[in-house]
């Protein structure tokens, strides 16, 4: 792709106007392209307009474009918008099943499925391509999708075109990266910013918990295995609720319910047309006829509540929907997101989107609209807008530094109550610690823990373990402020600490232990470090080198 200089040419009298984030998408790809990086991501949310980011950059190429598209809807829309970006001066035409884009198509919008080798030699033979949009980007390291890049010249040294992708994830279930395949993420902005800013519809949401047991199910992978997951959710008394909290909570909200199998979005659609809402259902390997048939319904508002699996997740476009019903449990970040993203288009009326997360029990991490935003997962909004909870959320947890909410079903009033009242020094020590060592290690909570001893007498010493990062050696030792060694695990950094104060001496070892006389003498004055919000003055030294050691660690960055 020869990219211009600017991406202020004028667009056709049809095209939508680019808003200041498309207007600085394009702006990143052009830049990164001058940069001489070829394969390039760009990240926006459901709902953020990436298709008219990409028709204007359609616009702007001087050799043909090839977009790849996964979904048949995601095929017309990208050739409307872009016709629409081209002002009619130019062929866009689409390239999938029976259908054949002609000779002098400067657009070929293609079904990335139907491009088997032979066919994608038909489509390139004669064409200088030299841009290549890849929608829905998260699919690319697929191996055929791969091998559809790769036929194109992507991964060759020498390719002077320009591979693009766009998507509103860059997580996959699978667990392979987008660095297989592109080389940097040049634009991203996340949902929180886009409803900040107003482009997108604010969120609100409830807290639904079932009696439904997920702890049987297998932990490994990014998310649940389908067939265990259908068997642990698709139960008569999970979808009676489900229903019956969609009536109450969504009432005339337009809904789509994100099911685990067929099966369970045939019987949750069921269990609603039971209490009265008009509901239907619907799934990829439905004819696509009678899978138009009833999102004409739905639109058309003659049918309320659509069930749907995976469908609706990409490529469906209907502003009007206002509530999301997370029938589906995920551990996935990307598929959340997806999920919720059906429903924060902007529409006339519409003030909001409700967001219904069915919490079921499991030790595992869940995904929920509290943690899209940053927040606890149990936490329940009870209605209220998630982008103002965050809000509070963070100005909590900056007043009270280091506090920390535990694992179960709250609200933002008992975070506040619990914040008030928080106390550092009564935060436990790890049993697994407390089973290997007899010295008062002191706990940090999240950040690690803390340990003091006298190196001699009336010369205190402080050892520090902190968790840094999430991977390898994470844990981090620090004697007296420096950096000593680093461990895979707490225990080990644990033991070698203990190790190294016995070392020292039989004083040293002792003064480490709980019952060291120094720890009960008076709190030094003045204090080594102002206590917490509404916490009250250290009376002892062990108390006073604790609390310090704390609002070092705690303190907002």
């Amino acid at each position: 792709m020869t990219t211009p200089t600017t991406a202020s040419a004028p667009m056709g009298p049809g095209a939508p106007a680019l808003r200041p984030y498309q207007r600085a998408a394009v702006d990143a790809v052009l830049a990164a392209r001058r940069r001489g990086v070829r394969r390039m991501v760009v990240c926006l949310p459901t709902g953020a307009g990436k298709t008219v980011i990409f028709s204007h950059l359609a616009r702007l190429a001087r050799r043909q474009v090839l977009v790849l598209a996964h979904r048949e809807e995601l095929l017309f829309q990208a050739k409307d918008k872009i016709e629409r970006a081209l002002a009619g001066q130019a062929t866009v035409a689409v390239e999938q099943g029976e259908l054949r884009a002609p000779a002098d198509a400067r657009v070929i919008v293609c079904s990335i499925r139907s491009l088997h080798e032979k066919r994608l030699e038909q489509v390139t033979g004669g064409r200088d391509i030299g841009l290549v949009i890849y929608d829905e980007c998260h699919h690319a390291p697929a191996d055929d999708n791969r091998r559809v890049l790769r036929q194109l010249g992507a991964f060759d040294p020498a390719w002077t075109g320009t591979l693009l992708g766009f998507t509103a994830t860059t997580a996959r279930g699978d667990g392979k990266g987008l660095d297989d395949v592109f080389e940097a993420i040049v634009y991203s902005r996340s949902l929180p910013e886009m409803i900040a800013d107003g482009y997108l519809a604010p969120l609100t949401g409830y807290r639904v918990a079932t009696a439904t047991d997920l702890s049987p199910l297998a932990a490994g992978g990014l998310d649940f295995a389908t067939d265990e997951l259908e068997e642990a959710v698709d139960m008569e008394e999970r979808n009676a609720l489900v229903a019956r909290s969609i009536q109450e909570l969504a009432r005339d909200r337009r809904t789509i319910a994100f099911c685990v199998t067929v099966a369970h979005a045939r019987n949750l659609s069921k269990a609603l047309n039971h209490l009265g809402v008009r509901s239907a259902y619907v799934h990829g390997d439905m004819p696509s006829d009678l899978r138009g048939r009833i999102l004409a319904d739905f639109r058309e508002e003659r049918v309320q509540v659509l069930t749907n699996v995976a469908v609706l997740t990409e490529g469906f476009d209907d502003p009007g929907v206002s509530c999301i019903a997370m029938a589906r449990p995920t551990r996935s970040d990307g598929l959340y997101a997806q999920c919720v993203g059906r429903g924060t288009r902007l529409h006339p009326g519409k003030k909001d989107c409700l967001i219904l997360d069915f919490v079921d029990l499991s030790s595992l991490q869940l995904c929920t609209l509290p943690s899209l935003f940053g927040m606890p997962r149990d936490l329940d909004l009870e209605g209220r807008d998630a982008s103002e909870a965050s809000r509070f959320f963070r100005q909590v947890t900056f007043d009270y530094p280091g506090f920390e909410v535990e694992a179960g079903r709250i609200t933002l009033r008992e975070i506040q109550e619990r914040a008030a009242h928080f106390d550092p020094l009564s935060l436990r020590v790890d049993p697994e610690v407390m089973a290997i060592s007899r010295n008062a290690w002191a706990s940090l909570g999240r950040f690690g823990l803390a340990l003091h001893y006298e190196r001699k007498p009336g010369a205190i010493s402080e050892v520090v373990v902190l968790a840094r990062g999430a991977r390898g050696k994470r844990w981090h030792v620090l004697l007296d402020g420096k950096q000593v060694e680093r461990f895979s695990t707490l225990e080990e950094a644990v033991a070698a600490v203990d190790y190294e104060v016995a070392r020292r001496g039989p004083a040293a070892g002792a003064s480490a232990r709980h019952d060291a006389p120094w720890r009960k003498a008076k709190a030094p004055v003045p204090l080594p470090a102002e206590p917490p919000r509404g916490h009250p003055p250290p009376s002892t030294m062990e108390q006073a080198m604790i609390l310090a050691v704390w609002a070092r660690v705690a303190a907002p960055r």
